[in-house]
């Protein structure tokens, strides 16, 4: 029986517009652009701000403590100085259930909510920050638990406690489809009235941008993301929030014999990775997890676990590809013809880019996933589209000055090199470290690799540089966690810079320690 699933692109597509309303006559009779917000602090034009980024964060205890909690407690050191929080997705583990967001979400943040000091009174479809929290959607927020899994492990506590060790939190619920999500963090429209609808609209959408008018976020008051992708500018800075749930289909397996061929590679490494798991989770029944040597062991083991379920996600995907894949084309459109119009701004003098699933990345189960690849090729042929179309304007800097990812478990930096695409030299962010299980780097080093095809052939050619890992290192008493936020430092200027200063909680020999890295300029 399949633990997890996921709905389809076009069903996440679908859903969101249904739960935004997207373009009601309502919405288009008023101008309003469901893509924009302004974010109303009476700040936003400081050419110098800073600002908090965090990623995969809400999950259970570990260790008999809340890693997620000591990152909070890391961010409150820095939250009267920052302007906002991005959050590079997966809210919620394992399942985005609306369950989980009491003790997985709003009991660690509880400082950053109004009415924290009584987290216990604070439903997660009413939750207002007095700072602006904008996150963006993770896969954990959608995926959803089968029917008949979810009447199995509510009734039967043997078999919940027989699954304990792949750190399933599922219980009854699971995302609806990414509607908890929703209900938590967008302007959700799909249970208002007609007069309701009215009133709402002429309420919070009163802001205005060169697309019209716009949600208007109010910290403290009202604080909703209008749409599951976004875009909002602060202190001169375009902001571009994505989905990238909805372009991450691998390409098709090639209807050739080498397609053949890579299949049964696909389905014998699905095999493998079966009796793989098989043995962990035997070995998993012979440890104690009261026994302190023998948790320390299970945890190495969940995390495998862990990896070992998104290994077989992506086999699944590349065996379920199609011909014509389904790929959220509208947003790709609109992130084209944004970053086109934010380039033709005088008042703009930087962009940055936040989504889920990394392009480029060394954690050991990433790069060589297909929806790695198919996220990198999306991102790149808009990249590609956009450097055309803008020439000469762009001179020598990159199309955007930073972007932000998640998914992987770590804090990483890395850097593209010349890709021969419009994606060269670009800063790329991965905030994935805030509250699950942290990753450990791949084997093979700090250069990425990828293979180019072309009428002469295929050649294999360095795209990226690793700068920064931290994560999960060493073995036994040497085993080091490190669980991570970012905050960034935005300087004034045409040419802005960004200085980043990783914020670290580590547990290190059973005991844990909370620092600063040394920060470094982008």
């Amino acid at each position: 029986m399949k633990l997890i699933s996921e709905p389809s692109i076009p069903v996440k597509i679908q859903k969101m517009k249904e739960r935004v309303r997207w373009e009601h006559p309502s919405i288009k009779q008023r101008g309003i652009d469901q893509t924009s917000m302004v974010i109303d602090d009476n700040r936003d034009d400081n050419p110098e701000f800073s600002f908090l980024v965090m990623g995969d964060s809400g999950t259970k205890p570990h260790y008999g403590n809340h890693p997620q909690r000591l990152v909070a407690e890391l961010m409150l050191q820095h939250k009267d100085e920052c302007s906002f929080v991005l959050h590079t997705g997966d809210v919620i583990y394992v399942v985005g259930s609306h369950e989980y967001y009491p003790a997985n979400f709003i009991e660690p943040y509880r400082e950053f909510l109004v009415g924290g000091e009584q987290p216990q009174n604070i439903a997660c479809d009413r939750m207002i920050f007095n700072l602006p929290f904008l996150p963006v959607l993770g896969n954990h927020d959608y995926y959803d638990v089968p029917f008949l899994y979810r009447l199995i492990t509510g009734s039967t506590l043997r078999l919940r406690r027989m699954l304990r060790y792949k750190d399933f939190e599922i219980g009854w619920h699971g995302s609806n489809q990414g509607d908890a999500y929703a209900k938590a963090f967008l302007d959700y429209l799909a249970t208002a009235s007609p007069e309701e609808l009215h009133r709402h609209l002429d309420n919070h959408y009163t802001a205005k941008t060169d697309t019209g008018r716009c949600l208007r976020y109010v910290p403290g008051e009202f604080t909703r993301v209008p749409n599951r992708y976004y875009s909002f500018r602060y202190g001169g800075i375009d902001f571009f929030a994505l989905d990238s749930n909805t372009f991450n289909t691998p390409s098709p397996l090639p209807s050739t014999k080498a397609g053949d061929v890579y299949r049964r590679e696909l389905q014998q490494r699905r095999q493998e990775i079966d009796r793989e798991e098989e043995l962990i989770l035997v070995q998993c029944d012979k440890l104690n997890p009261d026994n302190p040597a023998d948790a320390e062991q299970l945890d190495d083991f969940s995390a495998k676990l862990d990896q070992i379920n998104e290994i077989k996600i992506d086999i699944e995907k590349q065996l379920a590809s199609h011909d014509n894949p389904p790929t959220d084309w509208e947003q790709l459109d609109w992130l084209r013809s944004r970053l086109i119009e934010s380039w033709h701004n005088s008042e703009v003098r930087g962009r940055i880019i936040f989504f889920h699933h990394p392009p480029y990345v060394t954690e050991a189960s990433k790069w060589h996933q297909a929806q790695t690849l198919a996220v990198r090729h999306r991102l790149r042929e808009v990249f590609n589209q956009v450097a055309k179309t803008l020439g000469t304007l762009v001179q020598d800097r990159p199309l955007v000055d930073l972007i932000f990812n998640g998914h992987a478990h770590c804090l990483e930096y890395l850097r593209t090199v010349d890709t021969g695409h419009a994606d060269s030299h670009l800063n790329c962010l991965i905030s994935g470290g805030s509250g699950h299980r942290p990753r450990r780097q791949r084997r093979e080093g700090n250069e990425l690799m990828e293979i180019f095809h072309d009428t002469s052939g295929s050649t294999l050619r360095k795209v990226a540089d690793s700068l920064l890992y931290v994560g999960r290192h060493g073995q036994g008493l040497e085993k080091r966690l490190s669980y991570s936020c970012v905050r960034v430092d935005v300087q004034e200027g045409n040419l802005p810079k960004f200085i980043i200063r990783p914020l670290v909680a580590e547990r290190v020999g059973g005991e844990w320690f909370q620092r600063e890295l040394e920060k470094f300029v982008i």
